[in-house]
């Protein structure tokens, strides 16, 4: 866990994306898999979507994402491939772990550091949910970088983090492996961003995937 958490790394670990058809099906997939109940986040505007949240400790926190039916549609194709076909397909099958967001850590500048790096890393976009700021990259179609395991980056605009005003974690990350049929090109991306301490990628013949273990009080328990 110390890695997940090493404040000297200037790439940090921030949080797990777990998206769903309907949020509801999100809450009792993560439900089913922990044992513990996640809480209200909130709205994003300009995405259309809504999420809940959970605190997995160590600063860190699992968030659960689905379109939000009340909001209107957006002016482009939302985050974590929401609005693609490939991953609607793949939640006909039920909600499962898609992602995971990498926090930039300062003085290194995220819109800096994508302006000198396009090709490498997405567009970077302003986003807000209540009185949290941030920046994050999102690829202009919306799709999920390295079909998922490529971390989305991030970089918190104001003092207070998400996980800070979520409740006491009763749970915590144990471990996050993933698996690609390119994990090796995969991998070497990762040492690029200087993320490699975060996640290792092993080959699979099968379809890409996140598999995440947490300690919980009943045991270690496996979300995927």
């Amino acid at each position: 866990m110390t890695l997940f958490s090493d404040a000297s790394q200037a790439i940090q670990f921030d949080h797990l994306v777990v998206i769903a058809d309907t949020l509801d099906a999100g809450v009792r997939h993560v439900v089913d898999a922990l044992q513990v109940e996640p809480v209200p986040g909130g709205q994003h505007p300009g995405m259309g979507t809504h999420n809940q949240l959970l605190n997995v400790g160590g600063g860190l926190y699992l968030e659960i994402i689905a379109i939000d039916p009340q909001a209107a549609a957006p002016q482009r194709a939302r985050w974590f491939g929401l609005d693609q076909s490939t991953v609607q397909a793949r939640l006909e099958s039920g909600p499962f772990l898609a992602h995971w967001v990498a926090r930039v850590q300062r003085p290194k500048q995220l819109a800096r550091w994508q302006s000198q790096y396009p090709g490498r890393i997405a567009p970077v976009l302003p986003m807000t949910r209540g009185d949290f700021a941030w920046q994050i990259s999102v690829p202009d179609d919306g799709s999920l970088p390295g079909d998922g395991l490529l971390p989305t980056l991030i970089q918190w605009q104001t003092p207070l983090h998400p996980s800070q005003r979520l409740p006491q974690a009763l749970v915590s990350l144990r471990s996050l492996r993933g698996f690609h049929q390119r994990a090796a090109q995969l991998q070497s991306e990762l040492t690029w961003l200087g993320a490699a301490h975060l996640l290792t990628i092993e080959p699979t013949l099968v379809e890409s995937s996140l598999v995440a273990e947490f300690d919980t009080p009943t045991g270690v328990r496996v979300l995927k």
